[in-house]
């Protein structure tokens, strides 16, 4: 038995500055896939060998409380820097997993990987909402460069898949997970196949960022967003074009405790809402040193 697809979308344009950016989560159907709430697509750009290097200044300098950002960089290379202290720099394939807890500022941008001649920039950022007892706790930051990305092999030629958050058989990701989930980049050659059995009563759902692909007997195309019923049932992607392509399938367990999300900050109340601004204009979330 296949998974029920219970609806699609192409998301809508949010663009920052000059970051061309089409936001997939939340949507019209689905505040949260999981703990997951907010994914934002940060769409392939193709840049000049000179074009200018975005700076981490503080002009883009915003806080966050009560989840845990995490960036996957498909293309580029992302800069960080936060008010916890923390500073690192991650290449193409890699990922950043900040936890902002009590409230912390960062600043981060996307520039071409210059160490690789890559020219072309291609993103996504996660919101993850950490647990009520977790929304306290101090603020951490985890860099995870691509090759301590576990990835798995398809049999067949068929691909690879990457294992960005959770587990996937005996394949565990150094980012620290709160509450079970997944986020795996599955990356399908040519005519390649790939199933994967789902478990009791978690949420699932995958994005399509460039091309399309076949899912569970059903044709889709690049920028589609996906979410699935909840049965315990089999995902199956196919690939049936005439190059590769790629889908991002995330989830797990649903979120049972409330949520009351605004601006940056996801907390269980209004309250917390409040707090949390006011916490912000007290400077009680530090600033950045950006030396």
């Amino acid at each position: 038995m296949k998974k029920k697809i219970i609806f699609t979308s192409q998301g809508h344009r949010a663009d920052i500055g000059e970051y061309k950016i089409n936001r997939i989560l939340p949507n019209r159907y689905a505040d949260a896939v999981g703990p997951f709430v907010f994914l934002d697509h940060l769409m392939p750009a193709s840049h000049s060998p000179n074009a200018p290097i975005k700076e981490v200044d503080g002009t883009g300098a915003h806080p966050h409380r009560g989840i845990a950002t995490l960036t996957y960089i498909i293309n580029g290379e992302a800069d960080h820097h936060d008010s916890a202290g923390h500073h690192a720099k991650v290449r193409s394939g890699g990922a950043q997993w900040m936890k902002a807890g009590n409230g912390i500022i960062h600043d981060e941008a996307v520039n071409v990987d210059v160490e690789a001649n890559d020219l072309l920039t291609h993103a996504m950022q996660f919101w993850i909402n950490l647990p009520a007892s977790q929304k306290a706790t101090r603020p951490d930051y985890l860099p995870v460069q691509a090759g301590d990305m576990p990835k798995h092999i398809l049999p067949a030629n068929a691909g690879w898949l990457k294992v960005i958050a959770g587990e996937y058989e005996n394949l565990v990701s150094k980012i620290p997970s709160y509450t079970k989930q997944l986020l795996y980049h599955l990356h399908l050659n040519a005519g390649g196949h790939f199933t994967i059995d789902t478990n009791k009563d978690w949420e699932y759902a995958a994005f399509l960022p460039l091309q399309g692909a076949v899912v569970n007997n059903e044709e889709f195309t690049g920028g589609d967003f996906l979410l699935f019923d909840n049965e315990q049932a089999a995902i199956e992607i196919s690939n049936m074009g005439q190059s590769a392509t790629d889908l991002i399938l995330f989830g797990g367990e649903p979120y049972t405790e409330p949520i009351v999300s605004y601006g940056p900050f996801v907390m269980n109340t209004q309250q917390e809402i409040a707090t949390a601004y006011r916490d912000f204009h007290a400077g009680k979330y530090g600033i950045i040193n950006y030396q």
